[in-house]
Parts: C-alpha cells; structure tokens; sequence
C-alpha cells in the first residue's frame, strides 16, 4: 500500500476545494434614491459573512470557497458612500472583498437562489441614512386608511402615482435587438409624467425615477405614502411565439383572472422581485384580509372605470390584445384603497411592435393615450375635495388651457405625428381639425400645440 504524505495530501485536498469553489462571475452597482445595491453574480450557491471596520470605515465580505473571476477595476460607485472596491484571496480559499467607505453606514445582505435562466446572486445593501435594515412594514387590514391633507382641501390636486416597470437588476422581457423593457416603459412613464405636470389640477409622484429596482411591496407603499388617488404600472408585454401583439389593460381580481394569459401575466410580473432582488424577509402578507374590505370594491369598481377609458384611448393607436379590461392578483397592483391599472403598452417580442415601442413618437403616442384616459375619469369623477371637483361644480373657472368636462383637448405635436392621424386617433373629420386651429393646410411642428375639438 502506497503511503501519500501529508503535504501532497494537503495538495489534493486544496485542488478539490478549488474545483468546487464558487465564481463570482460579474459585479453590477445600482444607485436607488434611498440606498446603493452591489450584486455578486455567482456560479453557485455561496456562504458569507459581514465584517463592518471603522478608523477608517470599512465593509468587509468574506465569500467561502470563492474566486473572483471578474474585473471590478472600472466600476463606478457615483453618489453613494463606496469610495472602492478592493479583494484578496485568503489561504483558506475564501474571497475578501473590502468596500473602502466615505462615512459609516447600516448594511444588509441576502442570497437569491438561482431560478430559471437567473444565476445565484449575492445582494449587499448600503443604506442611506435613517432607512432602516429591517423588513418594510406594509399595509395590513387595521391599518389605518391613509387621509388626504386637508389644506386648501377644496382645490387639491390629484395625485397621480407612476410606476415605470422592472428596474436596475431587472431589465424585464427583451426583444429584438436587445430592446429592454424598463428601458421603453421608463421612458413612457416620464412622458406621461410630462404631460400631467402641463395640466392644472394633477400632482406626479414617480414610483422609480432612475435605473433602480422597487420592490412589488413598496412600489405600492410609495404610493399610498404619497396619497395617491391612482396608480398606473407601465409595462410591455412578451409571449414565446413573436407574433402575439397588441396592448391591454389590467385590474387586480378578487377572484381567479379573468383568462389564462391574464394568469401567467400577473405570475410573472409577480416573480419581478426574484430578479429585481428582494430579500424574503421583505415579503408581506397584505391581502390576507384586505381584499374583503368594503373599501376594496369601491378601488376596483374605480380601476375598471378608468381602465375602460384607456383601452378607449390605447385602441386609436394600437392594436388592442384584449377589448376589455382582463383581471389577475397582480400584486404591485393590491393598494386596498388606491384605484390601480397595469398597463401593458404592446408585445416587446413582437418585432414590429418592438421597433415602435422604442421610439421617441410613437411613447409620445402611447403616453398621451394613458393620460387621456386617466384625465377623462378624473374630470367626469372627480374625488370631491379636489381643483377638478370645484370645476364641475361651478366654483371656480377652469384654468386657461385647461379642459371642461366634454369641452376641447389640448394636444402638443411629437416627432412623427401628423394632422390627418391625429384626426382618425380623436375620432374628429380633418377638415374640423384644421377649421378649429386656424389651419390652411397640414402641416405642423414639433412641440406645436393644438385643440381637438369635442367630437
């Protein structure tokens, strides 16, 4: 019998480790309002430790059985208190990261476990301060319902809250040439954003407002802690099979959804916080109870009302997928007491949908429809402390440019339009179109405003 001393011993037992470590096979920063991410892309599941130093402030991550296959030296670390990134590998065969600090901060860390084409990750958290590294708290059934300020309580503006899809970690579904969802959807919602700061009487809140993930919980959370009288989620949808086209509108369901597409929809828009990365503990149980509250069928009698007026408006440009609002248990969309819609602007994987999602006209188009739709329920029903229930009653005269219940809508030219195709999108003849702005011909320029005529 052969005898294997103790150093080749230790040799293969070294080599065997090895072969089983871990990569760590990219490194992503994303910067949120309230804190900075750092995502460890990894070639398999991984233990770690925290190690927080101070004179000077430091953070340090111990990787078990791990190797850095990865070039950190051109990352950037812009507006957030990481001034660098420094690693060494340690006899034992762990990998020593060491986040170099501007100041001392509260950190938190959670593993994502790979799922579906979705590697493991490592997520680290650098809190801003006052954010807390507990779970987020969220609405429960007797909690309190949210109450609007009652300053100038007679003229309020409505607060519209929107939500740009996916996010940072999360690009969403991708199409042709490499066209990404939260990129498309971030750029609608800005424009809508735009297009409701034109007109008196509404309050933008952005539920994202960069390239950042939001948790499905706390996106709702920001907007109940705005006082939001409506939500509106902007997505893009994406089927295997790259004919399916068309865009459609959602509500939350009580029940079952409304079709087996509305189900796998709201199944994977629910999985969102799998990619974006959001720890377990940050999970609620928020409709347990609440959906039974009398107030909750009150929001979803609202959310279908409006989600009617946009498919109205969303049908002049595109083709629809659904003609009536479909239902899931959306979670992003389960505020009990804020009317909330998931719109889905078109098919990203449908190649000629793809390719007009991705320019500046037709989001214009797009965003100018969603607006339409949600200004034309607000106008008809206006919560009754606001600027626009004072103007159906009579109180006050509309602000100039502003729209009276069925009167003229202004409308502002955007690169590709023309006057004849805003004609057939308002469902007025031309020839009352050009009468009505003093037009001879057709011809008009970006950033021109118009009036549509009541039709």
């Amino acid at each position: 019998m052969k005898r294997i001393s103790s150093a080749v011993l230790c040799g293969l037992l070294l080599l065997a480790a090895t072969a089983q470590a871990a990569e760590v096979r990219d490194v992503r920063f994303w910067r949120a309002p309230d804190h900075s991410r750092v995502v460890f892309d990894l070639s398999g599941p991984v233990e770690h430790e925290l190690i927080t130093l101070d004179s000077p402030d430091r953070l340090v991550i111990d990787i078990q059985a791990s190797t850095l296959g990865s070039d950190t030296s051109k990352l950037e670390f812009t507006n957030s208190p990481i001034t660098r990134l420094r690693h060494a590998e340690k006899p034992n065969g762990a990998l020593r990261l060491v986040f170099d600090l501007s100041n001392a901060v509260q950190v938190r860390s959670f593993l994502l476990a790979a799922s579906g084409d979705l590697h493991d990750r490592l997520v680290v958290d650098f809190l801003d301060k006052g954010e807390s590294t507990g779970a987020s708290a969220s609405p429960s059934k007797s909690a309190p319902k949210v109450v609007k300020s009652l300053e100038n309580s007679s003229h309020r503006d409505v607060v519209i809250a929107i939500d740009a899809g996916h996010g940072g970690e999360d690009p969403g579904a991708i199409g042709p040439g490499r066209v990404r969802e939260k990129d498309v959807v971030y750029k609608i919602a800005l424009r809508l954003k735009e297009r409701f700061e034109r007109k008196k009487g509404y309050r933008v809140v952005m539920i994202r407002d960069g390239d950042y993930y939001v948790g499905l919980a706390k996106r709702r959370d920001l907007a109940r802690k705005a006082q939001a009288d409506f939500f509106v989620s902007i997505h893009a949808d994406a089927f295997t099979n790259p004919s399916a086209n068309g865009s459609s509108v959602y509500a939350l369901s009580k029940r079952g959804a409304t079709s087996a597409s509305a189900r796998i929809l709201a199944q994977r828009e629910n999985e969102a916080d799998l990619v974006g990365g959001v720890s377990l503990s940050d999970k609620d149980q928020v409709l347990a109870g609440v959906l039974t509250d009398l107030s909750m069928t009150a929001t979803l009698d609202a959310s279908l009302s409006v989600g009617s007026q946009l498919l109205g408006e969303m049908g002049k440009i595109s083709r629809l997928h659904s003609k009536r609002v479909e239902q899931a248990g959306f979670a992003v969309l389960k505020s009990p007491d804020i009317p909330s819609l998931l719109v889905e602007t078109g098919f990203i994987s449908n190649p000629h949908e793809s390719s007009k999602l991705k320019t500046a006209s037709y989001q214009a188009q797009m965003a100018q429809a969603i607006y339409e739709g949600i200004d034309r329920y607000f106008r008809e029903s206006p919560p009754p402390d606001t600027y626009f229930a004072a103007v159906k009653r009579g109180d006050i005269s509309p602000a100039r440019g502003s729209t009276p219940t069925g009167g003229a809508r202004e409308y502002i030219i955007a690169n590709g339009d023309t006057l004849s195709g805003i004609a057939h999108r308002y469902n007025v003849p031309l020839r009352d179109l050009q009468r009505h702005n003093q037009l001879s011909g057709s011809d008009i320029r970006v950033g021109q405003k118009i009036q549509i005529p009541a039709s």
